[in-house]
């Protein structure tokens, strides 16, 4: 098992146009846990300024394929079975944090949370379900 570092995680993340184009970035891992920084852009944003509520799920998404890996190894091919997402606040024009965690690493499904803020503002959580899966990066 290749172990996931946050030099390997952004390489991953820098090799991949779905996760390139967003800007996501590891700030910070830990066992079981990844927080991605995602660049504040004006392609982001819907009329009015909101970000748009798909980039924060997008973040929550791959934060937690990131904090999974940091459990499973770089290897690990799991993917997302359901998200449900409520969205708390509107972002407008600021950068923002999206901190995942595993709750339940079972033998075929993995549970977790995600919590997207700006500026220490929480804007979305997250739970996700994803399906443990041999291999696939």
């Amino acid at each position: 098992m290749t172990p996931a570092t946050p030099e390997a995680l952004n390489e991953m993340l820098a090799a991949h146009a779905f996760t390139r184009e967003a800007g996501f970035r590891v700030a910070e891992l830990g066992n079981g846990w990844c927080e991605l920084l995602v660049p504040y852009s004006p392609a982001h944003e819907r009329p009015g300024g909101i970000l748009a509520g798909s980039v924060a799920m997008h973040a929550a998404d791959v934060a937690f394929w990131c904090a999974i890996k940091t459990r499973l190894g770089m290897e690990d091919g799991s993917v997302t079975s359901g998200m449900t997402t409520a969205f708390v606040e509107p972002a407008r024009c600021e950068d923002l944090s999206c901190r995942a965690e595993v709750l339940k690493l079972g033998r075929r499904l993995v549970y977790g949370v995600a919590e997207c803020r700006a500026a220490g503002r929480l804007v979305a959580h997250h739970t996700l379900t994803y399906v443990r899966r041999e291999g696939g990066g």
